[in-house]
């Protein structure tokens, strides 16, 4: 069950992988610019690239809500059909302005399913397993960069507009499968006991744990997560819409136990997941190596990157259980540093522009054993991020918030 629902990884995921490709589309590039154009413009690749995370942005913010009132399944099922939506509108663009409003709608989303797919797998994970359970929904994202990188691969020397349009298009198979998929799972216990609807919460229960309905493993659990409801809800009183939000930010940001510290903890630690750097590997890669001037072929490169990423993520399965989450992030964000110190470095020194043209007329580099050094660092950067800070946010989220 949470291998299918960490699926919804892969809207993530591949999203972040297919725009570096289609961004570099000759085709795309002479839809958006015109015909004499070969690179979009500084301002139009920054409002294609990151106007799924407007759309992101406030559909995580309304999909708490939304699954507070109608479960987890059924919000993520409409993050599914929300993104969808906005998949036939990039699919049919014909210039900036729908693929701009396909990529918002979309964003919408991928904030539904990427707030609530998290929730849910926490909410039906036991808690033995959670841990690694979570971590499938980075590996899921891995996935999803490397099909993108791999049909970016497979389309960049198409002449015509399935160059872009195929690269778009095979994301409606991504909702159509999560979204027809999750009718056949139950919705999260923990939710139906937060609405009273205590029968419905035995028999998601029980079908969670394979259990009958009258088994006694599935009457302690459910008696836990019912005193669990019942404390939390002495602790913090029920409200309205304005007050529920209120309560988040409510105690000292010193007390551990206070909800204002987890609601800084878990935001900080999405910002700094995302703030890493990694993006910029995943969303700018090809124009990047492009302006080193000694790389012929970007998108092998950039196949390769996501080829690490993919392979580096299971490892968090383990060492996330053994090690636990706070060291994972700590040894993850000092080995990320260092990497970058190190790309840095060498790109500001001799990683950039070192070409000549030599008496045949033929543009030579002499920056190639720096290029492949700031490979070679990039490489062990994905590594760090892969094992650590990808799926260790995530888990955390997970489970530091009150029901």
């Amino acid at each position: 069950m949470c291998a299918f629902a960490s699926f919804g990884g892969m809207f993530f995921g591949y999203d972040s992988g297919y725009i570096n490709g289609v961004t570099a589309s000759p085709v795309f590039i002479h839809l958006i610019e015109g015909p004499t154009v070969d690179a979009l413009s500084g301002p139009h690749s920054s409002l294609i690239v990151s106007i799924l995370s407007a759309g992101t942005f406030f559909g995580a913010l309304a999909a708490g809500d939304v699954a507070d009132t109608i479960g987890r399944k059924w919000t993520v099922i409409a993050g599914c059909a929300i993104y969808i939506v906005g998949v036939i509108l990039q699919v049919a663009t014909n210039g900036l302005g729908l693929i701009v409003a396909g990529r918002l709608i979309a964003g919408l989303g991928v904030g539904f399913e990427s707030a609530i797919v998290i929730l849910y797998m926490s909410e039906i994970c036991p808690k033995k397993v959670r841990g690694a359970l979570v971590a499938g929904y980075q590996f899921c994202i891995t996935i999803g960069l490397l099909l993108a990188s791999c049909v970016a691969y497979g389309t960049e020397n198409i002449n015509n507009d399935s160059s872009y349009r195929i690269p778009i298009g095979l994301q409606f198979i991504f909702g159509v499968v999560l979204g027809v998929g999750l009718f056949f799972l139950p919705d999260s216990p923990r939710f139906f006991v937060k609405r009273g609807r205590i029968e419905q919460a035995r028999k998601a229960l029980a079908a969670v744990r394979d259990q009958p309905l009258d088994s006694e493993y599935v009457e302690a659990e459910l008696a836990e997560i019912i005193a669990n409801e019942e404390y939390e809800r002495s602790l913090i009183p029920a409200t309205g819409w304005v007050g529920g939000w209120m309560n988040c930010f409510t105690g000292s940001v010193f007390k551990s136990n206070s909800n204002l510290r987890k609601t800084i903890l878990g935001t900080s630690l999405q910002m700094m997941q995302q703030w890493t750097g990694i993006n910029f590997i995943f969303y700018f890669s090809t124009p990047f190596l492009q302006s080193t001037g000694a790389i012929s072929n970007t998108f092998l490169i950039s196949l390769i990157f996501t080829l690490v990423n993919v392979c580096s993520t299971p490892i968090s399965f383990y060492t996330v259980e053994k090690f636990g989450r706070r060291p994972l992030l700590i040894w993850g964000a000092l080995g990320m540093l260092i990497c970058e110190y190190m790309v840095g470095i060498i790109g500001d020194t001799v990683g950039f522009n070192h070409t000549y043209t030599n008496a045949a007329g033929d543009t030579v580099a002499r920056n190639i054993p720096a290029v492949n050094a700031q490979i070679a660092f990039i490489c062990i950067y994905i590594f760090f991020f892969a094992s650590t800070w990808g799926p260790g946010a995530w888990i955390v989220i997970g489970e530091v918030f009150p029901l």
